[in-house]
């Protein structure tokens, strides 16, 4: 194996497998350094339990931000399937919310439970998300545009108010004044909490931020499941870069750079050994030291929790009007009324744990059955995965565990208020009698993934636009060093399963001076 090369990624996620197939397609010579045993980064899937033939995608779970021009500029055979169920969601006395996604009439009358006016005002909503996408989703693989030239083109477009209630004032004011149901309130809401440590009505205008990238997606805003799981795609970008002649080292970890006279230098330790490799330019796919800063705001923390089961069967629900098929097809929302949600949020910041967590759940298997052996579909097992929201990092930094213990008899305990088997005598136990369920921490995202403070997005998201002169024109991937770069999720316009900073940080060095 070389010591030189065009370029060297640190990182082998799949944004770093995204920019490594770019370059290598236009015939630079490439090389990932990963410090985990196999490539994919959180897009991956695994047997979790061993007794089971079950590959659970461990860490991310669903798709919406890879764009479809990716797909076909890098060939990829990737299959993502739509769910039938947008979400259920359980009020209390054996009722709820079902709201599906191929029947519009259903969600009608559902919806219209809540008022009168509710139905007309979820449409309008989302024929905003629509048109905002439509005007927005394409930018992301191109140069920034500066804020007031984005404010233009929403003028041009006769949709100067997109502009004013999804980028200038709290996303809170544009829910509250279509929506009057708190439990309707809270569902939508659920976009802007995703991964973030804000309210409805924060002066950050995260919430916004994480909103917009969780509705825009090739212009539809539809989370879909990937076929074979997260690691099918990590799986097929891997096969793409190898045959594009991409080398990577795993079990890599990167001691220093540094750069002199137009070169990086790049010391490694595998195996006990170190090694030092050179390269034109640098990307990093992880998040550079540099760019690990002191975060008093508490914006970048991060505060999702996972939970991942596999269940010998799927609970029967106290609602008499929803099948466990449906109940849990798309997202099952658990204490994320939209006053719950804040109440979550007020106890995160005392420093309290509490005890009605907000989070939502989604079975893989019933729309994809393909993770597990014939056996296991013969037998009826499915797969569970908790998302939790609004239990930041610091609240497992002292004893991680027993944090982890408390949240997640929290869980069930809320969950099981709604269901008329509990969800315990539901999972699958291995051969030590222990139940197949696994939870992940943000102190656990930082250890395994190097995520930092756990956040899944590696920060708070950033804007779609220029947030400076500087960046006017650019990708958003420069870190102000020479030929380095950031293709990760900490690039603007990253984060979430997008390849989108991957894409960007390959074309910003394929038009670079001298390439």
């Amino acid at each position: 194996m070389s010591t030189r090369y065009d370029a060297i990624i640190i990182g082998g996620g799949h944004n770093g497998l995204v920019a490594a197939c770019y370059l290598a397609k236009a015939g630079k010579r490439v090389l990932i350094l990963e410090k985990n045993p196999t490539l994919g980064g959180a897009s991956v899937s695994h047997r979790l339990f061993p007794d089971y033939d079950a590959r659970i995608s461990r860490y991310a779970y669903l798709v919406s931000l890879f764009p479809e021009r990716l797909i076909r500029e890098l060939g990829l055979k990737l299959h993502l399937l739509d769910r039938p169920i947008s979400s259920y969601t359980p009020c209390g006395n054996g009722q709820g919310l079902l709201i599906s996604n191929e029947d519009p009439e259903l969600s009608e009358r559902e919806i219209g439970k809540l008022g009168a006016g509710e139905w007309r005002g979820y449409q309008a909503l989302l024929e905003k998300q629509r048109a905002f996408a439509d005007i927005v989703w394409d930018s992301l693989l191109e140069p920034l545009k500066s804020r007031s030239e984005w404010e233009k083109i929403f003028r041009a477009a006769g949709r100067p108010e997109l502009w004013r209630e999804f980028v200038e004032r709290p996303i809170g004011e544009l829910i509250e004044t279509h929506l009057a149901s708190d439990l309707l309130r809270g569902i939508v809401f659920t976009d802007g909490k995703i991964g973030a440590n804000a309210g409805a009505h924060d002066p950050s205008l995260l919430q916004n931020r994480t909103f917009l990238y969780h509705v825009i997606g090739n212009k539809t805003g539809q989370w879909r499941v990937p076929q074979g799981g997260m690691g099918e795609l990590a799986g097929q970008l891997a096969e793409r870069a190898r045959r594009a002649g991409v080398e990577w080292r795993l079990g890599s970890e990167v001691l220093a750079t540094e750069a002199a006279n137009g070169v990086h230098r790049v010391t490694c330790r595998q195996n006990d050994a170190d090694f030092e490799l050179e390269a034109r330019h640098l990307l990093w796919n992880a998040t550079p030291p540099f760019r690990r800063q002191p975060d008093p705001s508490g914006i970048d923390e991060g505060t999702s929790f996972k939970i991942n089961m596999l269940l010998k069967q799927l609970p029967k629900l106290l609602d008499p009007g929803v099948t466990p098929e449906q109940a849990f097809a798309g997202t099952l929302h658990i204490d994320e009324g939209y006053a719950q949600l804040e109440r979550a949020r007020q106890a995160a910041q005392r420093g309290q744990i509490t005890e009605t967590p907000a989070g939502e759940i989604y079975c893989h298997t019933l729309t994809d059955p393909t993770i597990l052996s014939a056996d296991l579909r013969q037998q009826g097992y499915h797969t569970l995965t908790y998302f939790g929201l609004d239990l930041p990092y610091g609240l497992f930094a002292d004893d991680n565990e027993g944090a982890k213990q408390t949240v997640v008899a929290n869980v069930l305990k809320g969950l099981n208020r709604h269901l008329a088997t509990p969800l315990e005598a539901c999972l699958a136990v291995d051969r030590h009698g222990q139940p197949c369920l696994e939870a992940k921490s943000p102190v656990d995202l930082e250890a395994e993934l190097g995520l930092p403070r756990g956040n899944i997005f590696h920060k708070g998201l950033s804007w779609f636009f220029a947030e400076d002169e500087s960046e006017v024109g650019r990708y958003g991937v420069e870190t102000g060093r020479p030929n380095e770069w950031i293709c990760g999720a900490s690039a603007r316009r990253g984060g979430a399963v997008s390849g989108i900073p991957g894409r960007n940080a390959a074309i910003a060095v394929l038009n670079s001076p001298g390439d």
